[in-house]
């Protein structure tokens, strides 16, 4: 195994809660309502799905730069107070960084929201940052994976991923990665060069290489 690359909204902090609240603010500014099925319609999907998703959605004409505005300026006021590490993420990360083993990080999210939430998880933990802004095309694309894994200069399918949205485990699929799925708000299916577990709690570094050889 050459390297680990982390998900991050709903995988490595519990920002799915905050996103969901954000959007909704959002979506009342835009003279809507705003439910979990929306929610579940964008999960590990790109910012510009979001914007355009929320304009269809109300019905309404504002320039999607300003939505988008919105939107960044919510979750850094969030953000600000401080993120919820997801059950056993900083163990992993710790227990991977002893071993030894390089870390990416691979989000949909801006480079805004990725620096946000970093200043609570440590950037020293990632040797390689991807971020929506990073690529022309994000998850379910492979492109994300395919840019951490050639910023690290190894080959994909010597890479394991952890995810927690179907959009990143196909895109981590599609780049050839091996794939460990911790399920937030939509389910994931056990399949072929993936496992599917409860918890980062139930992940470490022994279970991950096993996974790659």
């Amino acid at each position: 195994m050459d390297a680990v690359l982390f998900d991050m909204d709903g995988l490595l902090v519990d920002t799915e809660r905050v996103w969901f609240e954000v959007e909704e603010e959002v979506v009342g500014r835009l003279g809507g309502t705003w439910g979990p099925e929306h929610q579940e319609q964008l999960v590990g999907g790109s910012w510009e799905r979001t914007v355009a998703y929320m304009l269809a959605l109300t019905r309404t004409d504002v320039d999607p730069a300003i939505v988008g505005e919105w939107l960044i300026e919510g979750m850094e006021r969030r953000l600000s107070t401080g993120v919820v590490l997801m059950p056993g993420a900083g163990e992993l990360l710790r227990s991977l960084g002893d071993h030894g083993i390089r870390i990416g990080l691979v989000t949909s999210s801006l480079r805004v929201i990725a620096d946000a939430v970093l200043k609570g998880v440590g950037r020293e933990h990632f040797e390689v940052i991807v971020t929506a802004d990073d690529v022309s095309r994000t998850k379910p694309d492979p492109e994300p994976y395919l840019t951490a894994a050639a910023l690290l200069g190894v080959n994909p399918v010597r890479c394991a991923v952890l995810e927690d949205s179907p959009n990143g485990v196909a895109a981590a699929t599609a780049a050839g990665c091996r794939v460990v799925a911790v399920p937030s708000v939509l389910p994931i299916a056990p399949a072929e060069g993936r496992l599917v577990m409860p918890s980062l709690l139930d992940v470490n570094v022994d279970l991950l290489r096993s996974h790659v050889l």
